[in-house]
Order: structure tokens, then sequence, then C-alpha cells
């Protein structure tokens, strides 16, 4: 009998811990996953970046493209800046289909962009029709000045006047080249500069005989590009003077 009850309460242990041994591996195995964790984990703090506002976003994509584009960091040209044409304002002669540069200091509605009719005046606001051709920037400004003082508008009026394109002085070049066609004379030109803009001869242009007509031809003078391009005789390569027609034969 002693040896059933040994044997039954070695039974009775033997189930109790069988019965203990299912809740005892999952906390084992919990330790284990979270030492697994801590192992795969780098050493020292983890720092999270807040994600960027819509304006530092947009900062960072811009700042690549502006750094590596020369062109915007250049300075803006002269013309560009200031909106005018450079001409002397003294001895320059307004024609029609000029664009000028009216500025009335202080007086915004009176001032802006201006063309030239082709009868040669232009319209300002109070003031009317105003005589602008065969006159210098600086001849005009002095009359719409005494315009505004006569009128009684202004008492000690401002006026700059400005070209903003020229349109009135013109070349023209003709015959076999690449690019015929009327171009505005804003600077001093010459024959050798003029024929740039024409893009290049054809193939059967004759380049020593090339006659400029002046005066409605009342004038003809000739050039030899075979010449003038290798220093010779150049005392053909005259300045152009508007009107002039450049003829490639």
């Amino acid at each position: 009998m002693r040896m059933v009850k040994c044997f039954a309460v070695g039974a009775v242990a033997v189930l109790c811990l069988d019965a203990q041994t299912p809740t005892a591996k999952p906390a084992e195995s919990a330790q284990q996953q979270k030492s697994e964790q801590s192992q795969s984990l780098p050493p020292g703090p983890v720092v999270v970046q807040p994600p960027l506002a819509a304006s530092e976003k947009g900062s960072e994509t811009k700042a690549p493209s502006e750094a590596a584009d020369p062109n915007k960091m250049a300075a803006p040209a002269a013309g560009k800046a200031t909106g005018a044409t450079p001409v002397d304002s003294k001895s320059y002669s307004i024609g029609a289909e000029d664009a000028l540069r009216i500025l009335v200091w202080n007086q915004a509605g009176m001032s802006g962009e201006f063309v030239v009719r082709p009868d040669g005046k232009i319209s300002m606001p109070l003031i009317g029709d105003v005589q602008a051709a065969d006159r210098s920037p600086e001849q005009l400004g002095a009359e719409i000045t005494q315009k505004l003082r006569d009128g009684k508008i202004l008492l000690e009026p401002n006026v700059s006047v400005q070209i903003a394109a020229v349109h009135s002085k013109k070349f023209y070049i003709e015959g076999e080249v690449n690019r015929p066609g009327a171009f505005d004379l804003v600077v001093p030109t010459t024959v050798m500069q003029g024929l740039v803009n024409a893009g290049g001869f054809r193939d059967f242009a004759n380049e020593k005989k090339i006659v400029i007509l002046r005066d409605g031809g009342k004038t003809v003078l000739h050039f030899n590009y075979k010449d003038v391009s290798r220093g010779k005789h150049l005392e053909q390569n005259v300045w152009l003077l508007p009107g002039d027609h450049i003829i490639v034969h």
C-alpha cells in the first residue's frame, strides 16, 4: 500500500509540473524576443528628424538648381534694368514707331511707355498730343515740362524721357543672303557688322560686289566682303545710315 501511495503521489507531482510548463514557455519567449530586439538596435540614441514644412521643402529643392545655374547669379544687363535703349538723349532724333518711356516724378498716372504715331506725335494724359518726331529725348522732356506748367497741371514738374526701343531707324539687307529683311539701327553699325544680321551668304552670292544704296539710291557705295574680311580696303566698311539698303548680288 505504501508503494502504491508513493507512486500515486509521484504521478500527481508529474502532472502538476506538466500543467505548469506551458505557462512558463511564453514568458521565456517574450524575454528572448526583447533580448533579440535590443541586440538588433544600433548602439547610442536614435534621433528621428521632424518632417520639413512646405516652405522648407521648396527652399531645399530650389537651392541646387539655382546654385547650378550661372545665369541666375549674373548681374542683369543695364538695358534690361532700366528699360531704356542706350542712345544719346541730346543728339538722338526721335522718329515714328519709336517706343518712349516718359517718367513724370510722383505722377504714376501720367508716366508710362508711349509709341510715336506715324504722324510723329504721342498722346499723354491731361496734355493731349505732343510732337515727338524730329526731337531729341531731352527736347521732348523740356516741352512736356513746359506744357505741364502752362496748363497749371503741376507747379514744379520733373520729366524724364528715355528711348525704350528704336524702331524708326532701320537698314535693309536684300539679295543672296540667308535672312534678308529690315533691321533696327539701334547703335552705330558698320557694313560688316550689319551683314552679320543676314545669317550668311547663299551659295551663289558674289561677296566681292556688294552694293549699298543711300539717299533713296542717289548715292551708291561698293563693298568687297572678301577684302574687308582680310583687312584690306577698310575704308569700304562705312557706318550705316538709316534707310541704307545693302544688296548682295
